[in-house]
């Protein structure tokens, strides 16, 4: 499907792209690279870990977790599609990204992004039936149930996105091919475009509000449904319990969800032409969710807490 998207249609795309850094801060890349150094690590480490986990330990195969699953690979898959190119243009000043490459790495952006944001839906929902109806949580969502939200998460993400590629390729490029970012984002590359980009706009403005706005009114629908149901728990110890097993999931919304919508804001409404200020919130929202995820679930849900302080005790030696 990809291979259909990356054919060579149009003799005015070129064949290379690249990447600006940070503007103004070209001088201090490599103290910048630190921070993103280490945030990679964590997201590798973390997530990597949490995988680890959810498949080897059978009491974590419930739906929380299966989701969970999914959200740290997603990360794992951001993380992977986007650092490694920003080091390497920190380090080495290699800016350079062929065109099929900068296409690749739009469409994992844009397509893990949206399953991100579905994923956080899933458990806004597995939160909701969990809590406000807790007798039938393990009728409700099956296995087979659980499964099919999975497949909807990475069928909705592709589809939304599956795109973005080919829309940017249809341009003609005849100015700068030099894109103001640390990595290929589907605007940031169609203003580069010296043509009608019309199309492009509205279909970008048209899945940024769907997944935005449309994933947050459901979470915050379903997260006023929590609310009301834990405000008649008979006692502050149930309130508190019920509270506790959402903190760790709104922690990580706010991390992916805060980012973004300044991420977008500034890119609608901020000065045409990037700024460093710009380009670091636009490279914390594809670096903060993974980073923090796994550190968030790791403090906050115990089940993880317990297996993973487990798996780090040294087994005891039967002297026997």
């Amino acid at each position: 499907m990809i291979t259909i998207i990356l054919s060579n249609n149009s003799h005015h795309f070129p064949h290379t792209f690249f990447l600006a850094g940070i503007p103004g801060l070209t001088a201090a890349h490599i103290w910048i690279s630190l921070p993103f150094c280490f945030m990679f690590f964590l997201a590798v480490t973390g997530n990597g870990v949490l995988l680890f986990l959810i498949r080897t330990e059978h009491s974590l195969h419930q739906p929380m977790f299966f989701f969970l699953a999914m959200l740290s690979f997603v990360d794992l898959v951001l993380s992977l599609s986007t650092l490694p190119k920003m080091l390497a243009i920190f380090w080495f000043g290699a800016t350079a990204i062929s065109s099929h490459s900068c296409l690749f790495q739009m469409f994992f952006i844009h397509a893990f992004s949206a399953m991100e944001s579905g994923v956080l839906v899933a458990m806004a929902v597995d939160r909701f039936v969990a809590i406000c109806n807790p007798l039938h949580y393990a009728t409700i969502l099956t296995p087979v149930v659980v499964a099919k939200i999975g497949g909807l998460v990475v069928l909705r993400g592709v589809g939304l996105t599956i795109s973005f590629p080919s829309l940017a390729r249809r341009l003609s490029y005849c100015g700068s091919h030099t894109i103001a970012y640390t990595y290929c984002e589907h605007m940031a590359v169609v203003k580069l475009a010296c043509g009608a980009t019309t199309v492009d706009n509205l279909y970008a403005f048209a899945v940024a509000i769907f997944l935005g706005v449309g994933d947050v009114a459901f979470i915050a629908y379903s997260y006023g449904q929590i609310v009301r149901t834990v405000i008649h728990f008979p006692s502050p110890e149930a309130r508190a319990k019920a509270g506790s097993t959402c903190t760790a999931h709104v922690c990580v919304i706010l991390f992916f969800y805060g980012p973004g919508f300044l991420s977008v804001v500034m890119q609608r409404f901020g000065p045409p032409t990037a700024s460093a200020a710009k380009v670091i919130l636009a490279n914390l929202y594809l670096l903060f969710p993974p980073a923090l995820d796994p550190i968030v679930y790791g403090v906050k849900t115990k089940q993880i807490r317990e297996q993973l302080l487990k798996m780090l005790r040294p087994k005891q030696i039967d002297p026997t």
